[in-house]
């Protein structure tokens, strides 16, 4: 069964003209082409391009995007052209295109990979692994469930341990100040998309103004790591095949990359609507805690974590306002994806849990 779907309305690409692009630029026979688009991600847009037997991955701008800067599909090809090298997870880039009269804006392409994405419940049949020579799931192994938790963090610490230099990636990111300037650029960004009041979240927004943190060093980070684009070998679910979506990609803070991913975390007490979000498989979600999360990267990276609470609700409020300027687009009519008419509930939700952390001061 493909796990592409046909193209929403409003976003579909020129074939013809990409046709002809291909044709130049692929040193393999093109005849038609078939171009479907996949459904998950709500940012960047993402679209299968069928030639033949061969599938790739095209990569462009959400249609009526107003910053440029973050959605730089120049950067993010460069990006890739470098990880990929050193790095197994990245997904090798293959074209780069800057001229926006291809399909109406810049665009790269790059090599498929295929696996196993799991999102929400997990169904059974899906999530099936060979363990010890016994058949497990997620659902039925605590063990299983552990290891597979495992072994996204450790992917995630072995990102955060590559030399950036060595790759190359060394003027990706300016790491003095970033967590003053992410805190005040995101502070920016929700006032700028703002449509309603959210009283929590603009409280919690004042107190990470007034509570960050000293530095805790600088690392090649992801800004984006959940298992959402996370791809897993369905075989051995420990095993991961490819990390997608390195549009936020950055040198930084690794303890705000980590923030970001427990804010995907969702649990019990975040309520039945977001534990059902398909951020991350509700399986581990409810059997696996945040501060658990937080323990397994101390082992693997082999470094002490401190001042969680303040990354935890840094990587909440991003959500939060990633939610808000997605709203904003949908309300502006940039986008007409019906996915995002309710994501101004999730801005609101993610307030009060940002706040609801602050004041326990726990994740």
């Amino acid at each position: 069964m493909s796990d592409t779907k046909p193209i929403r309305h409003g976003e579909e690409l020129d074939a013809k003209n990409l046709q002809t692009f291909l044709r130049e630029k692929l040193d393999v026979k093109i005849g038609e082409i078939e171009i479907s688009q996949f459904p998950g991600g709500s940012s960047n847009l993402t679209y299968c391009v069928k030639i033949g037997a061969d599938e790739y991955v095209l990569r462009r701008p959400p249609f009526g995007n107003q910053v440029k800067s973050a959605h730089d599909m120049s950067r993010e090809f460069n990006v890739l052209s470098k990880l990929s090298a050193v790095y197994k997870p990245a997904p090798k880039p293959l074209i780069y295109c800057d001229d926006e009269t291809i399909i109406g804006s810049e665009f790269y392409l790059m090599e498929r990979r295929k696996g196993l994405i799991i999102r929400g419940k997990s169904p059974t049949a899906e999530t099936r692994a060979l363990a010890s020579g016994q058949s497990e799931t997620l659902e039925t192994s605590q063990d299983l469930r552990k290891k597979v938790v495992e072994s996204f963090i450790e992917n995630l610490a072995n990102l955060h341990g590559l030399d950036y230099r060595k790759i190359g990636l060394e003027n990706l990111g300016k790491p003095e100040g970033y967590a003053e300037r992410q805190v005040t650029g995101w502070t920016k960004r929700y006032f700028n998309a703002k449509t309603d009041e959210h009283f929590e979240l603009e409280k919690s927004i004042e107190w990470l103004n007034s509570n960050i943190p000293n530095s805790n060093g600088a690392s090649l980070i992801h800004n984006d790591y959940k298992f959402d684009n996370v791809m897993l070998n369905p075989n051995d679910l420990t095993e991961i095949i490819a990390v997608l979506d390195w549009e936020m990609t950055t040198i930084g803070e690794p303890l705000m990359d980590l923030g970001s991913s427990l804010a995907y975390w969702m649990s019990k007490e975040n309520g039945e609507t977001m534990l059902s979000m398909p951020f991350n498989p509700r399986v581990l979600m409810e059997n696996i805690s945040r501060q658990e999360l937080v323990e397994i990267y101390e082992e693997k990276s082999g470094k002490k974590v401190s001042d969680i609470v303040f990354y935890y609700v840094f990587g909440t409020f991003k959500l939060a306002v990633i939610a808000q300027q997605i709203y904003f687009r949908y309300t502006k009519g940039f986008t007409k994806d019906k996915r995002f008419a309710t994501f101004n509930y999730f801005v609101n939700s993610l307030g009060k849990i940002a706040l609801n952390a602050i004041e326990k001061q726990k994740i």
